[in-house]
């Protein structure tokens, strides 16, 4: 199903401005309704700026009426996102991400054994040759390869690594692996956003204290 663009900005938008279920905002922008939950109670890491779902040709104000009026109405794209379209062969690397292609690929290899070398040839932009030599160990810098997330290392995207995985496992035959981050009891999730919310803020109470201490305290 198609998403907005900016799905927690867009969702940050729906809270503020309809009277759309938690569920349905959650259905249209693919998230999880204990993350509406937590965007509803501004108990977010950061405070979200929305993005507007209409100006964005998204979402029609009809389409929102609808919604408002029928809690079961299932929210209807009305313009999809344009998708960045790769072409065919490796994917560019920027020069400074380069030296990290090693250790993305050998923990897809440690992680996601089922993936093929020709699947993360492509993702991460790289040889056969290069990760043949890392899954047998022979690769002349093996020493210093650490297995590293390629997303969180910038080589690759979360939405293109778990469709790679999906297809991947659905062709060796095995159950894909499913993100359960956001299962479990949701009173438990709130306090526990909430009790880093206000760690933060104790953490700032702290630091104006200290200069409080140095300078005097200010009137």
């Amino acid at each position: 199903m198609a998403q907005p663009l900016m799905p927690h900005a867009t969702a940050s938008w729906l809270v503020d401005n309809t009277s759309l279920s938690f569920q349905q905002i959650a259905a249209f922008c693919g998230l999880h309704i204990l993350e509406i939950q937590a965007i509803a109670d501004d108990t977010a890491a950061t405070k979200l700026t929305g993005r507007d779902p209409i100006r964005a040709h998204e979402l029609t104000q009809d389409e929102i009426d609808k919604g408002q009026a029928d809690p079961d109405h299932a929210l209807v794209m009305s313009k999809v996102p344009d998708q960045q379209r790769r072409t065919k062969g490796p994917r560019y690397t920027p020069v400074s991400k380069r030296q990290d292609k090693p250790d993305g690929i050998a923990w897809i290899i440690r992680n996601h054994p089922e993936v093929t070398d020709g699947q993360i040839s492509l993702l991460i932009g790289t040889t056969r040759t290069t990760i043949a030599a890392i899954r047998d160990r022979s690769h002349w810098n093996m020493a210093n390869i650490t297995p590293k997330d390629p997303v969180t290392l910038g080589l690759t995207s979360q939405r293109e690594l778990d469709a790679i995985v999906a297809k991947a496992a659905k062709a060796a035959g095995i159950e894909a692996p499913v993100d359960t981050r956001l299962e479990g009891d949701r009173e438990a999730l709130i306090t526990q956003l909430r009790h880093e919310r206000e760690v933060a803020s104790h953490a700032g109470e702290a630091v104006l204290s200290d200069v409080d201490q140095l300078f005097g305290k200010r009137s």
